[in-house]
């Protein structure tokens, strides 16, 4: 190899060497830079809340209440909160039937609530909504005109169904259920708008139910504001309960 072909492979070697040098050197500023930038996004992502923005439609829960409540519980910056123990935070709320919380910049969190809609008490201290599920807040005198029913707690959509198909019912009488009561055994009790407890069993309950109307309507219905209870567990007749200094038991 000629003096000038060894210099030029040598020339070409550090040509490479440097070209080398300065883009790990570029690399190098290049990931500064860009860590940097990510540090600083980071931080200006990552900052305390400044403000719970609540929405959806409600009557029962105050808002700015849970607002308030959530927001003395953070401890963490916007981006290190944990969404999912927040929103069971909220749905432990016996009114909230759901809810879901986004993060926002500036950093806020966004709370979509959708609120329990009770359809009817349930025993003496819950209530039901509208999918058969039991809930348990304060009750207050305003849920008194709902229906009160009461059972078996896997029973809920049964008990729901029975009550509108038997109000149906009875509505034609001019009459109207504002309670039903299914036993462990099945056997079904109902109460009614004129104050009037009807204990029908468990067999045969439609039959037994026509036959105690078709009875009401000839015999009872102007009687009704003296009756406390009417039995009609029988085969060809009713037992009538009356209120005290009305009348004597017997059987229709």
């Amino acid at each position: 190899m000629s003096r000038s072909s060894v210099e030029q492979h040598t020339q070409q070697g550090l040509d490479r060497y440097w070209r080398s040098v300065v883009l790990l050197t570029l690399l190098v500023v290049f990931v500064g830079i860009g860590s940097s930038a990510l540090r600083e996004l980071w931080g200006w992502l990552n900052q305390p809340v400044a403000e719970i923005r609540m929405a959806g439609a409600t009557r029962h829960l105050d808002k700015t209440a849970l607002a308030q409540t959530l927001a003395g519980g953070l401890t963490s910056p916007l981006l290190q909160l944990d969404l999912k123990q927040i929103q069971e935070q909220l749905i432990g709320d016996p009114w909230v039937h759901s809810a879901s919380v986004r993060r926002q910049w500036p950093p806020s969190l966004e709370v979509q609530l959708e609120e329990e809609v009770p359809v009817a008490r349930w025993g003496d201290k819950g209530l039901l909504n509208h999918q058969g599920d039991i809930f348990w807040p304060e009750l207050k005198p305003e849920y008194r005109a709902l229906p009160r029913l009461s059972g078996p707690a896997h029973e809920t959509v049964r008990i729901m169904q029975q009550f509108h198909d038997l109000n149906r019912m009875f509505s034609s009488e001019g009459l109207r259920l504002t309670g039903l009561t299914l036993e462990t055994r099945g056997a079904w009790t109902l109460e009614l708008d004129n104050g009037i407890r009807v204990i029908a069993g468990r067999e045969q309950l439609l039959p037994r139910l026509k036959r105690f109307l078709s009875i009401y309507r000839q015999n009872l219905a102007e009687k009704a504001g003296q009756i406390e209870q009417i039995d009609i567990r029988y085969t060809n007749g009713v037992a009538v309960s009356w209120r005290a200094g009305a009348g004597q038991d017997n059987a229709g």
